[in-house]
């Protein structure tokens, strides 16, 4: 296999440029009219064509989504991707000026550029993609993979348990899959929905516990515990590929385990390595290629770690990253892929097998402008089909904003902010945390806030709300080991998310500091004072892991408090205080 150069980048700007009526006049609006191969036709390449997507989080429309402005690396990760945002991004990618790049891979002129093209991704947007690249390189050397993260995340996919979004996944042709938040309905309804699913759902983490198989309970693979089918075997343009499902290894510490308690997960690297040898000797594959939900940090080190693995096509921490990122390790070199998030990207990697290796391939990281590409009409007389049913409910005006409202950054994003406020105000409380989710999408200033749009940021299976007594200490605790977890020298120990959200405090971090002493100076912002290690202060918050809370899901706090304000003016968002972040290209303070 040749060496990563440019070239795959190089050419999709080339692809994406190819029209100047496009970047001549950003106001230009094509029409709906519009071929998308004139703006996705990628020439023939190869004889085995894969593409991926993942963390769509259940948007079947297009979206507005804001890349983060802080996505800080550290360590052996400083400087690399994905922990480059902003102009320091666009330099390195050579796209600053290129209105649609910039638009789609950075939050640079993010307003400015999404009055002009509108909204990104929608699955009959992707569906008319997804179509046309079968087609044009032939549908017989092509795999479409999901990355997981499909279930969750809109209003429809919380009222079906996640089945609209099988019903999506079936017609836009998907042929194999992996898990994390489908792991947030209870067990018996992921296996329906398993059952339901075309394509193959691959795990090679996740078991089945000892005494849950002695009592009977089901698994693909009772000998070795096994829950799901671990690995699959694809025969596309005269060669075999082998596909490893690897599950968010996380699940059952970052989400409830209560709702799958038979089931175990982890990274299981030695598993991993296992079954790569495994494949390689029985199966005699041409190329070996996992599709993960571990998240690009973890997935570079796992690239380190096991060795024959060709490509990792990856997800989870929604990063969009243009290159396929080489990995060395003691036998040679793994590629690391990640689509991006909310359907806004579709990976596409051409692989020329000869001989049973890989000879060379081109990887393109495509952007979905909705307002280029025409929708599929079956795609999306099935979206308004499943909407219908919930349009009054979500459709529900809220309130109105003169800013962006966004979550996605290693801190507080405005969304995040309006929990955090909303959770201080409705229950009368001193300290609010919210955690550090990913998901959610983008409300553009003067836009109106629907429950659709709210739904975005709290549509999950434990949003209950909570407001209990907590010192400061623990608070600080809490604080700590959250950074641990993002900011750990370790990827294997990060379990990918952001810090927790933060109201009614300030504080600084240290990010390179060791456990335990990342988090300085916290102090109450309504009087100024330090926080007393032992005094107890009322804490107000939602989403536990352990047992229920008692409280309303926090969509119905926050949306009282958003009909109580009206309109969200001058949020001011809480961000911390930051130490050893100068100069790092994973902070853009222009867009903080």
């Amino acid at each position: 296999m040749s060496k990563m150069s440019r070239r795959e980048f190089v050419y999709m700007m080339a692809v994406l440029s190819a029209s100047a009526p496009v970047f001549a006049n950003s106001h230009t609006r094509l029409a709906k009219t519009t071929k998308p191969e004139d703006y996705y036709k990628l020439d023939s390449f190869g004889n085995v064509r894969i593409m991926h997507m993942t963390d769509c989080h259940a948007q079947l429309e297009p979206v507005y989504f804001r890349e983060p402005s802080v996505n800080l690396g550290f360590f052996g990760n400083y400087g690399k991707p994905p922990h480059i945002v902003g102009d320091k991004l666009l330099e390195r990618y050579g796209i600053k000026g290129n209105k649609r790049l910039e638009y789609a891979f950075s939050c640079v002129n993010f307003e400015k550029h999404a009055e002009h093209m509108g909204k990104v991704g929608g699955f009959a947007q992707i569906k008319t993609i997804v179509n046309h690249l079968r087609t044009n390189f032939g549908a017989e050397k092509t795999l479409l993979l999901d990355g997981g993260d499909t279930w969750q995340g809109s209003w429809t996919a919380l009222q079906t348990r996640g089945k609209d979004m099988v019903g999506a996944m079936n017609k836009l042709g998907v042929d194999v899959a992996v898990g994390h938040w489908e792991f947030t309905y209870r067990a018996e309804e992921v296996l329906e929905n398993v059952k339901l699913l075309d394509a193959e759902f691959l795990a090679q983490n996740v078991f089945v516990k000892e005494d849950a198989l002695m009592d009977g309970a089901s698994a693909y693979d009772e000998d070795s515990g096994l829950a799901f089918k671990p690995y699959t075997i694809k025969k596309l343009g005269g060669a075999r590929v082998a596909i490893i499902g690897q599950a968010f290894p996380y699940t059952t510490i970052a989400n409830p385990q209560r709702f799958i308690p038979e089931w175990t997960f982890g990274i299981k690297e030695e598993e991993m390595q296992e079954m790569v040898d495994l494949i390689k000797e029985e199966e005699k594959p041409d190329a070996i290629i996992v599709l993960s939900h571990n998240g690009f940090d973890v997935d570079q080190k796992m690239a380190e770690v096991c060795t024959g693995i060709d490509f990792i096509m990856g997800g989870h921490t929604h990063d969009g990253v243009p290159e396929a990122v080489p990995v060395k390790n003691e036998n040679g070199t793994t590629y690391v892929c990640n689509a991006g998030s909310n359907g806004k990207f579709l990976n596409v990697l051409d692989l020329d097998i000869q001989n049973g290796k890989i000879k060379d391939f081109k990887f393109t990281l495509l952007p979905i402008f909705s307002d280029l590409v025409p929708e599929d009409p079956e795609m999306k007389k099935y979206i308004a089909d499943v909407r219908k049913p919930f349009l009054k409910e979500i459709n529900r005006e809220i309130a109105t904003t003169d800013g962006t409202l966004f979550r996605r950054g290693n801190f507080n994003g405005s969304w995040d902010q309006i929990i955090c406020d909303g959770l201080l105000e409705v229950k009368g409380a001193d300290v609010s945390l919210s955690p550090g989710f990913r998901w959610g999408t983008t409300v553009m200033p003067g836009q109106t806030i629907t429950f659709d749009d709210l739904a975005t940021q709290t549509a999950m299976t434990y949003a209950e709300t909570y407001a209990r007594d907590i010192s400061g200490k623990e608070i600080h605790a809490i604080l700590e080991d959250v950074a641990d977890n993002l900011f750990n020298v370790d990827p294997f120990y990060q379990q990918g998310g952001d810090m927790v959200r933060t109201g009614g405090i300030s504080y600084t971090i240290d990010p390179r500091a060791a456990m335990g002493k990342r988090i300085t100076n916290i102090r109450m912002t309504k009087t100024g004072k330090p926080m007393e290690a032992s005094k107890m202060y009322k804490v107000a918050g939602w989403s536990t892991v352990g047992s229920k809370s008692p409280g309303e899901p926090v969509w119905e706090t926050t949306e009282t408090y958003l009909r109580n304000m009206k309109h969200v003016s001058n949020l001011k968002i809480d961000t911390p205080d930051m130490i050893g972040v100068k100069g790092n290209p994973g902070i853009d303070n222009r867009y903080n």
